[in-house]
């Protein structure tokens, strides 16, 4: 079976909801939470045991006010130029290597432009802290570096790589013009995970930062979600320098994509040979039950038309789509298929074409976000009237993408409110659940 091709990274009224923004992580380190990471489902009513910030983090209470937790550092102009002169300095004692300093500074000052238009009065120490942080974990990996096994689990501790990488994207988010749809389609998803079920995500694919802005998305309304999505993952953001932390904070399915898989003709067999252990770790996983599965089957990042420069999903994979249903029916568990849409290319845009060499440039904004979720998609439902196996596969695979097209249409038109005339679909409500 061929492995589903991806590269990295994803009914009802719309709660009102508003996470709490935390926004400046001093040290990740984890202590003695052992909230932090949910070691069972929520409690009835959704209880569920708070979370220590970490110190010198800057909270948004639900009124809007903000309290500073412990003291946070100051940053001034020479905050800035030690951090620089430590990444040369790095690079002048061979210890980092000088393509990856030089794309570390373009991010450093990239990620400061974009965190500072947030308004935050603490952007600053957020920005030193966060890219301090970045910083620190890349130059460990480069001395030390970390391979991914088929299935990686996210690392919590004793360094704490899924709240970093939270921490890091927080700031980016226009939260005030950014939507999340369909709330009880997310709590549906949960109830089925929590009988033992398992749920896939049929999803559209825009930026690196996609697992972040899905979990801060839901990470008041559904929490476990927000920590527990595993992501079929593409190979490039398991080896960048840049992206690998941030990896390591995910649960990840390690694969190669297919729009790189003949990059290296020498390389294509051990690809293969990987993605089918994936492949392997992936039913086992689903026989397992209880998991819920993110999987971009277009194969990659959506990107804009260059004639129009309009940004929309990028087809799915009629072969992709099957081979994770296919792989569902058999796992022996009840499983459940939902489309689910993504609109987020303006934070971290991918390049306009699509790059052999790793090491891409990362042009960073400050923009809202959306995310929504349709209604469980059958098989048996769409294809009772098609003739043969292979239309059935073709109008199972167009019936998904055709849902998160409808779901893209509206969260664009909320979004880019001033681009054009509003779009609407009945069974797509939309609300700004942040505000």
């Amino acid at each position: 079976m061929q492995a589903p091709p991806l590269a990295a990274l994803s009914g009802g009224a719309w709660a009102s909801h508003r996470p709490a923004i935390l926004a400046a992580p001093a040290s990740l380190r984890r202590s003695r939470r052992g909230a932090l990471r949910l070691p069972a489902w929520r409690a009835a009513g959704g209880g569920r045991a708070p979370r220590v910030p970490a110190k010198g983090a800057v909270l948004a209470s639900d009124m809007g006010a903000e309290e500073v937790v412990g003291p946070s550092p100051p940053l001034d102009a020479r905050g800035e130029q030690e951090l620089v002169l430590r990444i040369r300095k790095e690079v002048e004692k061979g210890k980092l290597p000088a393509d990856v300093a030089h794309n570390f500074e373009n991010l450093f000052y990239n990620y400061k432009n974009a965190v500072l238009k947030n308004g935050d009065p603490n952007a600053h120490q957020i920005i030193l802290s966060n890219m301090t942080d970045l910083f620190e974990r890349v130059l460990l990996d480069v001395e030390n570096q970390f391979t991914f096994q088929p299935y990686h689990k996210a690392i919590r501790e004793p360094f704490d790589y899924y709240t970093f990488g939270q921490n890091y994207i927080r700031p980016l988010v226009d939260f005030r013009n950014s939507y999340v749809g369909n709330i009880s389609v997310f709590s549906d998803m949960e109830k089925k995970l929590q009988q033992g079920h398992n749920v896939v995500l049929m999803s559209n694919h825009q930026t690196e930062a996609d697992p972040a802005v899905i979990a801060l998305s839901l990470e008041r309304s559904n929490p476990w979600i927000s920590e527990n999505i595993v992501y079929v993952a593409g190979d490039r953001v398991l080896t960048d320098p840049l992206c690998k932390p941030f990896s390591m904070g995910r649960n990840l399915l390690c694969v190669y994509s297919k729009k790189h898989m003949n990059d290296f003709p020498e390389l294509v067999e051990m690809k293969r040979r990987a993605n089918t252990r994936s492949l392997k770790e992936m039913a086992l996983l689903l026989r397992g039950g209880s998991h819920i599965i993110w999987i971009a089957p277009s194969g990659g990042r959506d990107r804009p038309d260059p004639l129009t420069g309009e940004w929309h999903p990028a087809p799915f994979d009629v072969s992709a789509v099957d081979n994770m249903r296919r792989l569902l029916e058999h796992s022996g568990v009840p499983g459940h298929i939902y489309p689910l849409s993504l609109l987020c290319y303006e934070i971290m845009p991918p390049p306009q074409q699509i790059e052999k060499e790793i090491g891409e440039q990362r042009v960073i904004s400050f923009h809202g976000v959306g995310l929504s979720a349709a209604e469980e998609i059958k098989y048996g439902d769409v294809t009772a009237q098609t003739q043969n196996a292979d239309e059935a596969r073709e109008k199972f695979s167009e019936t998904l993408y055709n849902s998160v097209v409808d779901q893209y249409n509206v969260l664009k038109s909320a979004i880019f409110r001033d681009r054009g005339a509003a779009s609407s679909n009945p069974a797509i409500s939309l609300s700004q659940p942040w505000r």
